[in-house]
This record gives C-alpha cells, sequence and structure tokens, in this order.
C-alpha cells in the first residue's frame, strides 16, 4: 500500500479514514500508521477501561518514532462533528478544547494524525473536580533500572496490602512501573497528591536504601524515585496500552503482579501485546474504585508530626507550607 493511499475503517460506529497509512512510524519492523490504529482497535476493550472518557493530551510525531515531536492540547479546526471534546485548563489556568477517549474511533483519529501514545487526565470529562486516580510512579534514577523499579513495586505493593488497597502495575514503556489505584470521584487532585507524598515517604522510611521521596536529583542517588508529583493538578500521565515512541513500538502494558519479575519492557510491542491479551486477558480487568482514606491519614499523620508539604514542580504556585524552592547545595551556598 502507498504511503499516499487513504484507507477507512469502522470502528465503534464511525468511519475513520486513515491517509498515509503505509508511512512507517516504528523503524524496528517498519510497523505503519495502519498497523499502529489496528494495534488499538485489538486492544479497544482494555483500552478504554482504562482511560475511556478521560480527557487526552496528543503528542504528535510527523515524521513518526525518533522524530521531532510537539504537544497539542487543543483539538485543531476541521475535526469531525462526533468528536467528543471537553474544556481543560493548564497549571496557569489556560483553558484548552481537548479530545476525550470517547471510544476507539476517537483514538484512530488522534492517531491519523501521528499521535502515537495518550498522556491521560487523572479524571473523566464529566467530573474534572475529582480525580479517580492515584498514579504512583517508580522513576528509576541513573545506576537502576527495571530490575530495581520491580524491588521498588514489591514495596509499594506490601504497604498497598497493609492499608487494604489494591494497585495495578504497567511498564511505561521504557524502565520505570506505574502503580494505578482507582478511585472513587470523591477528592480532588490535591488531595490525591497528598496521598502519593504520603506513600512516597513511608516507602523511604521502610526501605530507604531503594527508594527515594526525594524532589531533588541530588538527593536521590541509585535510587527509585516515587514520584509523586504526577498526581498535582492538570498533570497527564503516559495511559495505559499506549504506544511510546520508540523504533520498537513498545507498550506502556498493565501486568499483573504474578508476572512482574519475569516480565521484559522491551518486548511488550504493538506486534507481541494483542496476542498476549487474546492468550492471558486483561491484567486490569479487576481495577474498581477505592477509598483514598487509608494513604490521606498517613498524609495526616506526617503533617501533625511536623512534616511540610513536598516540593512541587517549578511551574506550580507557591503552595502553603511548602519548603522552599532550592536544592539543598544551593541553599547552603547561599548560607
Amino acid at each position: 500500500m502507498a504511503a499516499t493511499d487513504a484507507h477507512v475503517l469502522e470502528l465503534a460506529g464511525r468511519e475513520v479514514r486513515i491517509t498515509s497509512p503505509g508511512k512507517v512510524l516504528f523503524s524496528e519492523r517498519g510497523e505503519t500508521k495502519l498497523d499502529l490504529v489496528r494495534y488499538y482497535a485489538a486492544v479497544a476493550g482494555p483500552l478504554m477501561r482504562a482511560m475511556g472518557g478521560r480527557p487526552v493530551l496528543m503528542q504528535r510525531f510527523p515524521q513518526g518514532a525518533g522524530g521531532p515531536s510537539f504537544f497539542q492540547k487543543r483539538v485543531p479546526a476541521g475535526a469531525p462533528d462526533w468528536l467528543r471534546t471537553t474544556t481543560v485548563q493548564t497549571v496557569n489556568g489556560t483553558p484548552s478544547r481537548a479530545l476525550v477517549a470517547a471510544d476507539v474511533a476517537h483514538v484512530a483519529w488522534a492517531v491519523n494524525l501521528a499521535c502515537l501514545g495518550f498522556h491521560v487526565w487523572p479524571n473523566r470529562a464529566e467530573d474534572p473536580e475529582h480525580a479517580d486516580e492515584l498514579r504512583l510512579d517508580l522513576d528509576p534514577q541513573p545506576g537502576t533500572g527495571f530490575a530495581e523499579a520491580c524491588a521498588a513495586a514489591w514495596e509499594l505493593k506490601a504497604l498497598l496490602d497493609e492499608l487494604g488497597i489494591a494497585g495495578f502495575p504497567k511498564t511505561t514503556g521504557n524502565r520505570g512501573l506505574h502503580v494505578y489505584v482507582r478511585l472513587q470521584a470523591r477528592w480532588d487532585s490535591y488531595a490525591v497528591r497528598s496521598a502519593a507524598v504520603a506513600a512516597a515517604r513511608e516507602l523511604e522510611r521502610r526501605r530507604p536504601d531503594i527508594l527515594t521521596a526525594a524532589w531533588w536529583k541530588e538527593e536521590r542517588g541509585r535510587r527509585i524515585f516515587v514520584d509523586y508529583n504526577q498526581n498535582a493538578p492538570h498533570k497527564t500521565v503516559f495511559g495505559a496500552w499506549s504506544v511510546r515512541a520508540r523504533p520498537g513500538a513498545q507498550v506502556s502494558a498493565p501486568v499483573r503482579w504474578e508476572e512482574l519479575d519475569e516480565v521484559d519492557p522491551g518486548e511488550l510491542t504493538i506486534a507481541s501485546v494483542p496476542g498476549r491479551l487474546e492468550r492471558d486477558g486483561d491484567p486490569w480487568a479487576a481495577i474498581a474504585p477505592q477509598s483514598l482514606e487509608p494513604l490521606l491519614a498517613l498524609h495526616e499523620r506526617d503533617r501533625a508530626n511536623g512534616l511540610l508539604d513536598a516540593p512541587w514542580p517549578p511551574v506550580y504556585p507557591k503552595q502553603p507550607d511548602e519548603p522552599p524552592r532550592v536544592a539543598p547545595s544551593r541553599a547552603r551556598r547561599q548560607d
């Protein structure tokens, strides 16, 4: 099929026109734009359980994986009438008309714009005031990798088990791991972030040799950083089942705890994941809303013991009870 041909697919009751379907997006095996659309169609059920009804931030790669990219919050002019959108806000309050992942037809429409994967908001489009997902990001620091992230994930699972909370892991499509907790729609992003801060601090207390809650890179060492700020208001996280812009088309793939130590994230690709899903089913099939209160109780305990808020990213306004936003080494020089 020539790269300039167009191909029409019927998805979720819609006809979606894919232009340049033969354009190669992933160089390792030569997968095309049409291959990527068919991948998302193959995982449509689990994909929609994970991100259906949520606003998404599109990262577009006009030249495919490995080429330059740009983020696009706003749906461009000329979008089809059936496309569902919603208004989201950036950190500074700027509104944008964002795509909603209403069904796989919406996903395919975005893929046609060379969007490879999706950065997903933690709330549903109809309820922007409540974050119904806690995303615990286990981020390998220099000198660590996926094996260390797995060891950190087991410590996190032990904590969540003690609190009666079910966490659901996924690869990031690279070296790290995300553990998701689906929440009852009762808390805003500030509360969810507070819970993430509490989890990070508790994990560091228990295993300071392999885990850190330190915001400043100079303090992290060769440990796994629990990036609590992935839960800050208006923050998106790379979505489950989404495809990374890597030559091998690696997927940010949900996995079962029982298989975590055997998984090779490099082998979870658009070529392998659909067959794995058909054989083993959706590892997140049981994901369901839970209470955040056990983690918020840890947060209240920490604050009662005199701990300040954890540092926020520099793009956010200064928050109450936040420590100075200066790296410890710089603070020492200033003193």
